[in-house]
């Protein structure tokens, strides 16, 4: 396997109240293609600050973070977006849905942002919602969804363009443990259907025993 993610030396600091908080302090790593990787750490650690800066939601403060072979930080704007919104899928601890729309519209949205045409858009989320086990669900409002049913939502609608990268920050957190469970394999079957990379920030021991390399974050270093 070749790598896709390429961290040397990252750096990241925030200012808060006059001081500077440094989170992470010098993550020097790669990820492979078509990985597993698990990343695990104490509350406030930098996991999350982590899958931002993979997901070009942020950037570091110095250092690389460089997707096959380029820096993320060099990309335009729009070129940061089309990343967001092709490469990378994201799966929230909180799901973030729109709860006035249904489990397929929420799935749909980054087909209508993408602007896909509108049919073919439907139809793929009627597919990933039948992939998910809600393929009875598809008009339900999210409102009327269980908390696994709305994360396996969350998970549809993050694969829908079939993107090359799954970022899931706490996929499990909000979860009992039998859900958790369900929702863990769902995601290990997926990367292995797709072929895609998958990141995974959790709490939760038996997830990250389950992937195929993990990663402890910790006094701002990836050990």
């Amino acid at each position: 396997m070749s790598a896709l993610y390429t961290f040397e030396n990252v750096v990241k600091t925030y200012e808060e109240g006059g001081k500077t908080l440094e989170i992470l302090k010098g993550v020097t790593t790669s990820i492979d293609e078509g990985e597993q990787l698990a990343i695990v750490g104490a509350s406030g650690s930098g996991k999350s600050t982590l899958l931002h800066l993979m997901g070009a939601i942020d950037t570091p403060t110095s250092g690389s973070v460089s997707f096959q072979g380029r820096d993320l930080a060099t990309l335009t704007p729009e070129e940061q977006a089309h990343f967001r919104n092709r490469t990378c899928g994201y799966v929230f601890q909180f799901h973030h849905l729109l709860a006035e729309f249904s489990a397929e519209e929420n799935v749909a949205m980054p087909g209508i942002i993408a602007g896909l045409p509108r049919q073919e858009v439907e139809t793929a989320a009627r597919d990933m919602l039948d992939r998910v086990g809600l393929g009875s669900k598809c008009q339900s409002h999210v409102t009327n969804l269980s908390g696994g049913e709305r994360q396996r939502v969350a998970i549809a609608r993050a694969l829908l363009l079939r993107p090359k990268v799954l970022l899931a920050d706490e996929p499990t957190g909000n979860l009992d443990e039998k859900t958790g469970n369900q929702v863990a394999t769902l995601l290990r079957d997926l990367n292995r259907e797709f072929g895609m990379t998958m990141v995974i920030v959790t709490h939760n021991g038996d997830l990250a025993r389950s992937l195929d390399r993990s990663l402890e974050l910790r006094s701002g270093l990836l050990l």
